[in-house]
């Protein structure tokens, strides 16, 4: 019985596609015969002198750029341009008009949808026609129409007008890794949008998609008949590509950089990294000076600080020196050292020795700001970040020529394997006595911070050195099938567990001691360890004063390290700089890993003294009421959008966690919605209230917003022209 029915289902299938095949076979032997088209009774052979045959380019997107929770950061976005035509000898399908007669009817019309007045319109209209032209446009509130925006004018079914479609490269976030992403835009003679720098030049051959064809005949006038389309070649979007950055970590880089670069202290240039410490996956970067993805008007560097910008680190090297001592098993616990003047000379046979006096000696090292401080174990250099540690760690201890090995051992003075991201070697001087001792605390070497996160992944993570990346993996565009995967990967294992772990003690002095230069860096709801650095600016000519990098690189938790961040900055004075705005950063790096305490809490909700985290319920096919309910007792702020009475989707999504303060977007069912206060609202509330409502926001500034161009109450739907500024 079954199969009956199957071989009767299958008959039918077979004469329904008969008939179609004979009607379409039908329309073209038609045509051909007869020169009308089957269906339109247009007259084929009235062609402009050609073959009366339309090709038309169907566009392929490129592929857009996500972050690893799926959030856009670039994307190909149509917008449209209106264009009028005047000229009474342009016609349609069956000679229909196909140009503007009725100028007061249209012009009222569009003022309702361009916001513009309608007599304004008419003027266009009338000044273009008096000239004799064919068409016309309506200036720039014409032109960069969203899609709904058009359709609403189609739906006007006004004769004349019609529409060129723009694509262009869309970024959601103005200020993301604008010096990493990089920026696409059209290029002529590719015909297509194009990387042009950062990721989006790296990955243009993955990004870019393949244009389909289409051939149809055309009546006199240009028009397509219908029913005589055919694909030749359809389109292949371009693949899709999911960053390891996570976007809320991302934009408390990007509130940290600004905070930098507004610093009393002449800030010129200022960069940071946040790693996952076990898998070396890079969840923010920033570099500043930056620039608006969008516009570009302030681009005024392709340098990336974290990738292509080489200097001397500083003390932060020192974790490294203490390492390679450690690791050898040359360090001395219980031994002290004179924290003073460090004057030093050569035997007969190279070796560098520490002398007593200035008259024996070939040169001079000093402790920070020419400070004496006694006599110290070496724990308690390490704290204090002496330099003469350092020295009497390579004289005494081990050589040089050992702690150089350890240089190449930890990656240094050789490219950093992240893929699709270029990035520079570094170099060093190593061949004089005062060069080969000033390595070991950060002079006489340059590194990119790429290299100093690679490096420090080992100290923290148990001697296993992970190679940074920040690819995740790469999707077809078109079966979003994974074609490219990238995995954490280790690129050695230049220290023993034993000497990662009392490097980490030694870190954990630097915030903890009295006497730690990293006590700044403090935290109430995590324990931290750090290493800092303060170092000046070298030249060709020597090292310049009154200008200096400061940087630190801090992981938390001390116990287990999970996230680890690399900050720095050039400036003039940075003695009065905050590092609140530095403890912001790594506090929603850490909650981006789960983690707000130096113990793993199971808990769903976590409580500071600053803070409450909790658990986002899922609220989506719940009532208003159920969502107030499950809410109550959590300090957030709650965003109800619509005048309806269930919830039909929500931001963030159920299981992610929040914190105290934030702003919880709650879609109702229901049809009307109203401008909400947004005073405060970051460019992530204005970003998830955008992709909730499909509502578009424009964006101008920074920071959080303090006006909007639309009154709180008043009813906004997809065609309102919303504008805000931040600061």
């Amino acid at each position: 019985m079954n199969t009956r029915r199957s071989n009767r289902t299958l008959t039918i299938i077979a004469m329904i596609m008969g008939v179609v095949a004979t009607i379409i076979i039908m329309n073209v032997f038609y045509t051909m015969i007869t020169h009308n088209h089957f269906r339109s009774g247009q007259d084929i052979l009235a062609y402009k002198g050609d073959d009366g045959t339309k090709e038309t380019t169907v566009k392929a997107s490129r592929g857009t750029i996500y972050d690893r929770n799926g959030e856009v950061i670039a994307t190909d976005e149509n917008t449209y341009s209106i264009i009028v035509y005047l000229n009474e000898d342009r016609k349609g399908l069956n000679e229909t008009p196909a140009y503007v007669s009725d100028f007061d009817k249209t012009s009222k019309l569009l003022s309702e949808k361009l916001g513009m007045k309608a007599e304004d319109i008419k003027t266009i209209l009338e000044n273009a026609k008096a000239k004799g032209a064919y068409q016309t446009e309506l200036g720039t509130k014409g032109k960069n129409l969203s899609a709904s925006v058009k359709e609403s004018i189609e739906a006007l079914q006004l004769p004349g007008i019609e529409f060129t479609q723009t694509v262009e490269r869309k970024y959601p976030n103005s200020y993301f890794a604008s010096t990493l992403i990089g920026y696409a835009q059209y290029d002529e003679e590719q015909k297509a949008i194009t990387g042009r720098m950062g990721l989006e030049e790296t990955l243009n051959k993955y990004l870019t998609g393949k244009d389909g064809k289409t051939t149809s005949q055309k009546d006199k006038n240009g028009n397509t008949l219908p029913g005589t389309t055919f694909v030749e070649a359809y389109k292949e979007d371009g693949n899709d590509v999911y960053l390891t950055i996570d976007q809320n970590v991302q934009l408390a880089l990007e509130s940290l950089m600004k905070k930098t670069m507004k610093f009393s202290g002449k800030v010129n240039k200022a960069w940071v990294l946040a790693v996952e410490v076990e898998t070396g996956k890079i969840l923010g970067w920033s570099s500043y000076p930056s620039f608006d993805l969008n516009t570009r008007n302030d681009l005024k560097q392709y340098i990336d600080n974290n990738s292509t910008f080489i200097y001397e680190p500083g003390s932060v090297m020192k974790g490294v020196t203490y390492s390679s001592v450690l690791d050898v098993g040359k360090y001395p616990y219980n031994q002290k050292y004179t924290a003073n003047v460090f004057y030093f000379s050569t035997t007969q046979d190279g070796k560098i020795v520490r002398v007593n006096s200035a008259e024996n000696a070939l040169g001079t090292i000093w402790d920070a700001e020419h400070h004496s401080m006694g006599t110290l174990t070496f724990d308690k250099g390490f704290a204090r970040s002496s330099n003469i540690a350092i020295c009497e760690l390579l004289t005494n201890h081990i050589t040089p020529e050992i702690y150089r090995e350890y240089i190449d051992k930890f990656g240094f003075l050789k490219p950093v394997d992240t893929p699709f991201v270029k990035n520079e070697a570094g170099n060093i001087n190593f061949n004089y006595p005062i060069e080969k001792l000033s390595t070991g605390f950060g002079q006489s070497i340059n590194v990119t911070a790429l290299q100093m996160v690679q490096a420090y992944t080992a100290i923290f993570n148990d001697g296993k050195m992970m190679r940074p990346y920040v690819v995740d993996r790469i999707e077809d565009g078109n079966s979003h099938k994974v074609i490219e995967q990238y995995e954490p990967q280790s690129v050695g294992t230049p220290i023993k567990k034993e000497t990662s772990d009392y490097v980490k003690k030694l870190m954990g002095l630097v915030v903890n001691d009295p006497d730690g230069t990293g006590q700044v860096f403090k935290m109430d709801d995590v324990d931290v360890i750090a290493k800092t650095g303060t170092g000046q600016i070298s030249t060709s000519t020597g090292y310049m004063d009154g200008r200096w990098i400061m940087s630190v690189m801090a992981a938390a938790p001390a116990d287990d390290p999970k996230i680890m961040m690399y900050y720095a900055f050039e400036g003039g004075d940075y003695t009065n700089f905050s590092r609140e705005y530095f403890k912001d950063a790594m506090r929603e790096a850490l909650i981006a890993q789960g983690i707000t305490g130096s113990s793993n809490d199971a808990n769903s909700t976590k409580k500071t003294n600053n803070y409450a985290e909790y658990t986002m319920p899922s609220l989506v096919n719940h009532s208003l009421d159920y969502a107030k309910n499950k809410l109550s007792g959590m300090k957030v702020e709650k965003v109800i959008i619509g005048n309806g009475d269930n919830i039909i989707s929500q931001y963030p999504d159920g299981g992610e966690s929040i914190i105290s303060n934030q702003n919880i977007f709650l879609m109702s069912d229901g049809t009307k919605i109203t401008m909400p206060d947004m005073s405060g609202w970051t460019m992530k509330d204005i970003t998830a209230f955008w992709k909730l409502t499909g509502i578009e926001i424009q964006m101008e500034g920074s920071g959080s917003v303090y006006k909007q161009s639309v009154k709180k109450g008043q009813a906004i739907n997809a065609d309102s022209e919303i504008k805000v500024q931040l600061k």
